[in-house]
């Protein structure tokens, strides 16, 4: 795949609400991976920090929530969870990088231990159990989120992307890509790694990792990824954070592994140093054009912030 990509053919304009109308619940606590369960709560992570009031009593580097309602009337709880919780700060913690709920169960990928660990959850996230690690790449991974409990997919497998390396701290060149079917998922056997496409353009998968080549490439500028299903509109939208300092974009696909397209890119947002650009397809209007995002940053954007995002469609799209 080669660096540089078009505009997007369906997206014309991506706006935000004004910085003053962002909310912002959960004050220390960042990161915030999310997924649309399927009792309608939103079940998400945060990391360094004691997530929604009341505070947790001590500073988890990885703690559970979920959340209810709608902007601006949401509320966010903490879930306690003594298999569930870490301690640690910064890189030395295990963190979420990624929520799936699928067939009423939780999916969660752990970061910063020796790349990544999938751990799942059968009780809303009260107690996890933990599965294999990836020893290579998908050091920070995240899943394709759909609708709620999963519903919507395009099929019955489930996929998984991550920046080409193993820590969650540096950006890479490349994003790469996974999937496994849904009933397999705990099975580190069951995992196909994406490796191009065949002369008629449809995508080609091996349960080699080693044979693995990116579904996207932006030198030195893959770090941390969110991907969400817009069934309103009818794309795949991906926010990539390309560093801590602001710098991220929004592209969107036809595929989970392509061609992506240039709907939004920033090197430095106006909230200053943020990361973690989080897409719940809970908060998409039915015709896709609104949708709320959840970052975090550092300051006063250390928390579980939610902007508004509108976007404008070119003519005759989806």
């Amino acid at each position: 795949m080669r660096e540089g990509y078009p505009s997007s053919a369906v997206i014309e304009s991506v706006s935000f609400a004004p910085s003053c109308q962002i909310m912002k619940r959960a004050d220390g606590s960042d990161n915030w991976p999310i997924t649309w369960g399927a009792d309608d709560a939103l079940y998400t992570a945060y990391g360094d920090g004691w997530g929604f009031e009341p505070h947790v009593e001590k500073k988890l580097s990885l703690g559970l929530a979920k959340v209810i309602g709608l902007p601006p009337d949401f509320n966010g709880t903490n879930i306690r969870s003594s298999s569930g919780e870490h301690l640690g700060d910064g890189e030395k913690g295990p963190k979420a990088s990624g929520m799936l709920a699928v067939d009423d169960a939780l999916y969660m990928w752990i970061r910063n231990v020796e790349n990544s660990r999938l751990a799942w959850s059968a009780d809303n996230g009260r107690t996890w159990s933990f599965e294999f690690t990836f020893r290579e790449s998908f050091g920070c991974p995240t899943f394709l989120n759909f609708g709620r409990n999963y519903g919507g997919s395009r099929d019955d497998d489930v996929y998984i992307y991550s920046q080409d390396g193993a820590s969650a701290y540096e950006s890479y060149d490349g994003v790469v890509l996974a999937r496994v079917p849904k009933d397999r998922m705990k099975e580190r056997e069951g995992y196909e790694f994406y490796k191009g496409l065949d002369g008629a353009g449809e995508p080609l998968w091996s349960r080699s990792m080693d044979e693995r080549v990116p579904v996207f490439v932006f030198r030195d500028n893959c770090q941390r990824a969110d991907v969400v299903y817009n069934e309103g509109i009818g794309r795949y939208l991906m926010a990539l954070g390309f560093n801590h300092r602001g710098g991220w974009g929004l592209f969107d696909a036809p595929e989970p592994w392509g061609p992506w397209a240039v709907a939004f890119r920033t090197e430095r947002w106006d909230c200053g140093d943020t990361h973690g650009y989080r897409l719940p397809s809970k908060w998409m209007s039915e015709d896709g054009t609104t949708m709320y995002m959840v970052f975090s940053g550092m300051g006063e954007y250390d928390a579980f912030c939610v902007r508004k995002v509108v976007l404008g469609l070119k003519g005759g799209a989806p």
